[in-house]
Formats: C-alpha cells, structure tokens, sequence
C-alpha cells in the first residue's frame, strides 16, 4: 500500500507542475511602474513550437496608437497593440524561464522569468541568465 502511495504521488507531481503554468497562461492588467496606473493587457500563450509568448492585446492608458519607436528590427516602428514582449520561454518547474522579455520603452530585450505569487503575475526581467541583476514587475489577471 505504502508503496502505491508513493507511485501515485510521484505520477500528481508533473501534473501539478503544469497546472501551475496554465495558470500563467492568459490576460493580465500591467501595471506603470512610475504612475502605478494600469498600463496594458498582455496575453500570454503558448505557441505551436511549445513555446509561451506575451503580446500586448490593449492598451489601457491613453497611449492607443503608439509604435515601438526605440524598438530595432522588425519590431521598429510596430504599433505597441499587437507586439510580441515575451518570447521563446519554456516551462521549467511550474515557472516560464529562459526566454527574453521587450521593455517597448527602451527597445531593449531582458532575460526573463515568470511565475505566480499569491494570485498575481511576477515577471522578472534580467540583465544576467540568473536574474540577480534586474526587477520585478507584478501584473493581476484581467478580467
């Protein structure tokens, strides 16, 4: 019997770990970092390549219209609505790691982290793969 329990224990842990990252996946309310305004809709997904990427689905402060100026490449010049700002991450134990975020404000990519926190979204953006140089950003699902 103990040994059962033990079996069907070990065969819930991935299942558990995944539904950690299906709660990621969907709408979240960004939110300014100066104003404390909330900013956008970011929707998160998961790609045909198993992959999970964020698009900015709407823009909720008076900025409808604006394009990724300082963006570079084929991201230059796009409309903020619409524009992919999380790409390529993997889930990884009930996390999305290992991918890159946009910062449209300043047209740089980060190394990026994201996972759930007492019911709320926190994406971590970093200069180093190991996410000790950067910050947080804390987002609330969207209704």
């Amino acid at each position: 019997m103990k040994q059962f329990l033990i079996l069907a224990a070990f065969l819930c842990l991935p299942l558990s770990i995944f539904s950690q990252v299906d709660q990621i996946v969907g709408q979240w309310k960004t939110v300014d970092d100066k104003t404390g305004d909330n900013f956008s809709i970011v929707e998160i997904y998961c790609g045909t390549n198993g992959l999970y990427y964020g698009k900015i689905a709407k823009m909720l402060v008076g900025s409808q219209g604006l394009v990724c100026d300082k963006c570079v490449d084929d991201d230059h010049n796009k409309p903020l609505e619409g524009l992919v700002i999380i790409r390529d991450m993997k889930a990884i134990d009930g996390e999305l790691r290992e991918g890159r975020v946009l910062d449209p404000e300043s047209g740089k990519f980060y190394y990026g982290k994201i996972y759930i926190k007492e019911g709320r979204l926190v994406l971590r953006g970093s200069l180093d793969k190991k996410g000790f140089f950067g910050r947080n950003q804390t987002w609330v699902r969207a209704n």
